[in-house]
């Protein structure tokens, strides 16, 4: 917990001595990152570099519901495929088929939806083709 700062002193020469000791103490040796460059210091300006940051770190998707879809059944086919029972598989295609159709049925906003509703039939008998047996 930091000191109060004395009434008498001003707030710029009360952190400088702060600054001051802390050095002498040697609380500033051996930090992490030291010597090395600040990320992004060298480039220009960016006003929504937070936002940026918040996205990039929170791995959020910006993408309208009709690109977001596509993603979205590219991950879940490939999940499907590591599934060990088939009523899990018809569960989850289930489940991402009325994804598809609400997408489909609501998006207005980017491009128009290209992608229509799976056939549960053939990716279960796809899925029983890769299990072994």
């Amino acid at each position: 917990m930091t000191k109060r700062k004395p009434r008498h002193e001003s707030w710029e020469s009360w952190t400088e001595r702060q600054i001051r000791e802390a050095q002498s103490e040697g609380q500033f040796d051996r930090l992490s990152g030291a010597g090395r460059p600040i990320p992004g210091l060298g480039g220009t300006y960016d006003p929504l570099w937070w936002v940026k940051k918040l996205v990039e770190r929170e791995k959020l998707s910006v993408l309208p519901p009709s690109l977001g879809i596509k993603t979205k059944v590219e991950e879940e086919l490939a999940a499907i495929g590591r599934l060990a029972h088939e009523g899990e598989v018809r569960l989850r295609l289930a489940a991402l088929n009325e994804e598809i159709a609400k997408v489909n049925r609501t998006a207005i906003s980017g491009p128009a939806t290209t992608l229509g509703l799976l056939d549960v039939e053939a990716i279960v008998v796809e899925w029983r083709a890769a299990r072994p047996r």
